[in-house]
């Protein structure tokens, strides 16, 4: 689904009244948001995809890090989660004990964030899906929006981009098998680290970096008032992910993503254009992608260095009317 398209559906739901629900749908933000008291409030989230991966346990895994990262992305901490299935009943070449291993690398994921699986529903379904509706816990005052991001605030994004190429070039069996575990393994990092070398921080915005690819996500945080500039040399991309492009494995929704950005878009003749593609790459369980100011920015890479998590300070913001531009 594309921003347009999302913007659509969007638009038909009815507003939101309840003077409790702090994060609701209008900025598309990561997770909906429900004030219990002063102190509390219960973050909502639900996400499940088609596999992209052969091992049914690291679909399961992969899947599983890709719902829990939206609690992460507003600032929570997760803390329950119950099964999305769809799977079907007859079909010899998805036996249920393949189900049971999606099962499993899910498991194994959600007890690695200290989250229980308590249930969940399964229906019969042609084409295999699976993921996760996550609930979380976040102070009513600290809840990171995707919007909010100041004039010259920096922006910080920690993950390495290219999944959805990698993802698409393993599904047509060509991928390096180094590269292919290389972004399996980012796939099923979760973004708790992240998220824990910012809690004490002064976050001004956060969003984390999925099917909309990093510019996508990067709009959403404009909120029509600011520019971004992006330094394409420092955006961090996965090993092997300019080869695969080269060779036409672009998935289709990273096609849409680069269209619907066309009429915001500037790039500079200095970057190359394989890296427009990348930086509209369609990820699966990305990063998160941080706004805050220089001096904060400085103390995340600091921490996330000394925790082992990717992290690259990528840009920043101005004053501006939505624009982004590549140097």
């Amino acid at each position: 689904m594309s921003p347009s398209d999302l913007a659509q559906v969007l638009s038909a739901l009815p507003l939101v009244t309840d003077p409790a629900v702090l994060v609701g749908t209008s900025t598309a933000d990561d997770a909906a948001v429900y004030k219990v008291s002063d102190e509390l409030a219960i973050i909502q989230t639900v996400d499940f995809f088609t596999p992209i991966v052969d091992s049914p346990w690291s679909f399961g895994a992969i899947s599983a890090a890709n719902s829990i990262s939206d609690v992460y992305a507003m600032g929570g901490r997760p803390i329950m989660a119950m099964n999305v299935v769809g799977y079907p009943r007859n079909n010899p070449k998805a036996p249920l004990s393949a189900l049971g291993e999606i099962l499993k690398g899910g498991a194994a994921k959600a007890a690695e964030a200290g989250v229980s699986v308590v249930g969940g529903h399964t229906i019969d379904d042609n084409e295999p899906k699976y993921g996760m509706s996550v609930t979380g816990f976040v102070h009513p005052d600290k809840i990171w929006r995707n919007v909010g991001a100041h004039p010259g605030d920096k922006l910080v994004l920690t993950k390495p981009l290219g999944t959805g190429i990698i993802s698409t070039a393993m599904r047509a069996g060509v991928a390096p098998p180094a590269v292919a575990e290389a972004a399996i393994v980012m796939m099923s990092l979760l973004n708790r680290g992240a998220a824990e070398a910012a809690s004490d921080l002064d976050i001004h915005a956060c969003t984390d970096v999925t099917g909309f690819g990093l510019l996508g996500h990067l709009r959403e945080m404009l909120g029509g008032s600011l520019d971004a500039e992006i330094d394409a040399a420092s955006v961090g991309l996965l090993g092997g992910v300019l080869d695969l492009l080269a060779q036409g494995h672009l998935p289709g929704g990273s096609r849409r993503n680069r269209s619907s950005l066309e009429s915001i878009l500037s790039v500079a003749p200095s970057v190359a254009a394989p890296l427009v593609d990348i930086f509209c790459d369609a990820q699966t369980s990305g990063g998160l992608l941080f706004a805050l100011a220089d001096d904060q920015a400085a103390i995340l890479s600091q921490r996330c260095a000394a925790a082992g998590v990717p992290a690259f300070t990528i840009g920043s913001f101005s004053d501006g009317s939505g624009r982004i531009s590549l140097r």
